[in-house]
């Protein structure tokens, strides 16, 4: 059986710059080969009439060009927008799946995105947390996730996405040289397709050493703390990472990313029902987010099948919501969507393996 030859797509961009000049080219070789792929968004060698044609032909004979591919789609359609929430189950050329979400809000088109197939991390309310861990995507890899969503977004909707967050499957900090290789790719302003890097947000379950790095790069991205609970004992029971990472070490990196970057970060609390709703719960969450410079997130659960918790009742969630604003954070509430799309993350990757894709509409 003849092997596939290694999709030039999979390398970063220094990766790109060293092939090419391993192959006795210039740099600057590589830097318009990559404009011609992200930019561009070619499909075959053969199109770059910019670089010659002996070049086009040793290129071909080394790599291939492959690309992501949607392999199904739900929508969940509300009131109160005219764009649905809609859950896509995408194809990488390897046949692994990963998921994608495009989430519509009031002044923004949001796509969630992945950075891994599949989590090693475990968390114990996450349908890719019971999947386990296949292997890091590539920044290409990411990057076509973000253009099969916005293409989608544009022919169905005539919208373009506003709002980039790597908060799909896996840990993104993870996988943190093809993240940060994707968003550079992504904001790259002189790019058909370029979105600022304050418009884009990484969340991680808080992997302590890869913050800090974030907090030391040149990168302008937002970041997301998955919290969920602000009592060491209650969080490692949720996320097992969190034995590596305990609270006060997380604290103290956060504050730090503070005085580094000057920015915010975002707390994501989801509110699961008698595990972390109770007004001790809330006293101390208010606790650790006081020593912060922070916003909260507070999300409802997603209830998920084959997994035990259940989201809060409404007046527990108001009442919670109360004692956060009383003590003056600010706090944002995102309501649960796509239930009836399983859009919480693995829920249709595990579908998929169980049952045909469905063809995209």
């Amino acid at each position: 059986m003849q092997q596939t030859l290694p999709n030039i797509k999979d390398f970063t961009k220094p990766e790109l710059i060293q092939a090419i000049t391993a192959m006795g080219e210039p740099a600057y070789r590589a830097a318009q080969l990559h404009q011609w792929l992200f930019s561009h968004r070619i499909r075959s060698f053969e199109d770059i009439t910019i670089i010659n044609l002996a070049l086009r032909r040793k290129l071909a004979s080394i790599y291939s060009i492959r690309t992501a591919t949607l392999d199904d789609c739900r929508r969940e359609y509300r009131d109160d927008h005219e764009i649905p929430t809609t859950k896509f189950l995408i194809r990488m050329a390897d046949d692994e799946t990963v998921e994608a979400v495009l989430i519509p809000s009031e002044n923004r088109i949001t796509a969630c995105i992945s950075s891994q197939a599949g989590c090693s991390l475990r968390c114990t309310f996450c349908a890719t947390g019971k999947m386990g861990f296949t292997r890091n995507l590539t920044s290409g890899e990411m990057t076509d996730q973000v253009w099969l969503l916005n293409d989608y977004l544009t022919a169905h909707h005539e919208k373009t996405i506003t709002n980039i967050v790597f908060m799909g499957m896996g840990e993104p900090l993870l996988n943190m040289p093809h993240v940060l290789d994707a968003i550079e790719t992504l904001s790259n302003h002189s790019y058909r397709y370029s979105i600022s890097q304050r418009k884009i947000s990484i969340s991680t379950v808080g992997i302590i050493p890869r913050i800090d790095l974030l907090a030391r790069s040149s990168h302008k991205v937002k970041l997301a703390v998955s919290l969920h609970s602000a009592i060491q004992e209650n969080r490692e029971s949720l996320m097992p990472a969190a034995r590596e990472y305990p609270l006060p070490a997380l604290r103290k990196s956060l504050a730090e990313y503070n005085r580094l970057t000057g920015q915010p970060v975002t707390l994501v609390y989801m509110l699961l029902r008698d595990i972390n709703d109770t007004p001790e719960d809330a006293r101390v969450l208010v606790k650790f987010a006081k020593s912060l410079f922070c916003k909260i997130n507070l999300i409802d659960y997603n209830a998920i099948v084959n997994i035990k918790f259940k989201p809060v009742y409404t007046g527990k969630r108001e009442l919670f919501l109360r004692s956060l604003l009383d003590s003056g954070l600010q706090v944002t509430v995102r309501k649960s969507h796509g239930a009836s799309i399983n859009a919480a993350c693995g829920q249709l990757v595990t579908e998929s393996r169980q049952h045909l894709p469905e063809e995209p509409h």
